[in-house]
Parts: C-alpha cells; sequence; structure tokens
C-alpha cells in the first residue's frame, strides 16, 4: 500500500470512526432527550391531575358553601312561616274557646268538671274557683252542683280551677293553662315521617 491509500484508508476508517461515534452519540443523546420528554410529560400530567384535584375539591367546598348558607335561608324561612301559621292557629283556637264560652255546652262542661272535683275531694273541703268572667254563671252552677263557688282574682279565660288543701291537691281545668300547654308543646311534624 502506497501512503496515499494508507492515508486514503486512514482517513476512511477514521470517519467511519467518527460517525460510529457520533451516531452513538446522537442515539445517547435522542435517548436521554426522549427520556427528559416522558418524564417531563408525566411531570406535567401529575402537576395537571393535581390542579384538577385541587380545583375541583375547591369547587366542591364552594358548592357546599353556598348549599349551607341556602339550606340555612330555607330553614330562617320555613321557621318564620311556621311561626306565623303558629300564630294563626292559636288565635283561631283562642276565638274558638271563646266561642264555646259563649255556647250552652260551656255550663254542662263547667258543671262536669266541678263535679270531678267535687268527687276527687270526696268529705274533705274544696274551694272552687270561677275566672272572673264567669261571674253570671256563679249562681247557676252552685245551685246546679250543690256547692258555693268562688271568683277568681286572676282571670284564667275560662274553665274551672279548684283547691282540696288537705290532699294538697290543684285541679286545673282553666283554658288559659290548656292553652298556654298546648302552645308551648305545639310543634309542626308532617312530611315523609308524621303524615
Amino acid at each position: 500500500m502506497t501512503t496515499e491509500e494508507k492515508l486514503q484508508h486512514f482517513y476512511e476508517v477514521s470517519m467511519e470512526s467518527a460517525r460510529e461515534e457520533s451516531e452513538k452519540a446522537l442515539e445517547e443523546y435522542r435517548a436521554a432527550l426522549s427520556q427528559m420528554l416522558a418524564e417531563h410529560k408525566e411531570d406535567k400530567q401529575k402537576n395537571a391531575a393535581n390542579q384538577l384535584k385541587l380545583e375541583t375539591e375547591n369547587a366542591k367546598r364552594e358548592i357546599n358553601k353556598a348549599l349551607s348558607a341556602e339550606q340555612l335561608h330555607i330553614k330562617r324561612r320555613l321557621s318564620k312561616k311556621q311561626q306565623e301559621l303558629r300564630e294563626e292557629l292559636f288565635v283561631e283556637v283562642r276565638n274558638k274557646l271563646e266561642a264555646f264560652m259563649g255556647s250552652a255546652e260551656y255550663l254542662s262542661w263547667l258543671e262536669e268538671k266541678i263535679r270531678e272535683a267535687l268527687t276527687i275531694a270526696g268529705e274533705d273541703e274544696v274551694q272552687i274557683y270561677l275566672t272572673p268572667a264567669d261571674a253570671n254563671l256563679l249562681e247557676t252552677l252552685a245551685a246546679r252542683c250543690g256547692t258555693p263557688l268562688c271568683l277568681s282574682e286572676t282571670p284564667f279565660m275560662g274553665g274551672v280551677r279548684a283547691v282540696i288543701p288537705a290532699k294538697n291537691i290543684l285541679i286545673d281545668h282553666t283554658f288559659k293553662t290548656l292553652y298556654e300547654n298546648e302552645k308551648e308543646e305545639f310543634n309542626f311534624d308532617g312530611g315523609l315521617l308524621h303524615e
């Protein structure tokens, strides 16, 4: 081989070696870039998933907050409406009590309650009171029941109150007590469970 051929051969071998090394370096670089791209995509997907999760949780919190506020508003409106209806109902009850007090059945009912008090008292002394508004019924009821009756100093809407001191008993059939107890214990039950 001549020098020229040797140089040509050296040149070709060197170029081939350089090409192989550059291709190897390029392949390693491409692999590294692919690896970096895959890692970058994975990081971006994780960040996007985390961001989506945070935004979803934040949206849920906002929805729950708005829902709670609306529920509270509805409960307040419902409570206000129930209070209005309750007041209307008890005005109607009071009117019916007053209408009952003007009827003939009221006199019979008073007589029945006075007789019950006398039965409970037996031989013991009993003091039976009527409300001042029923003063006009005092003599009639006393004659029918055969016992003296008193007028209370404190008005109690209607009905009868009896005291049996020997037995330490108070019999309270007053409309005021019945009305106030009913008003205090009244609840709006309804819906699926209380129809």
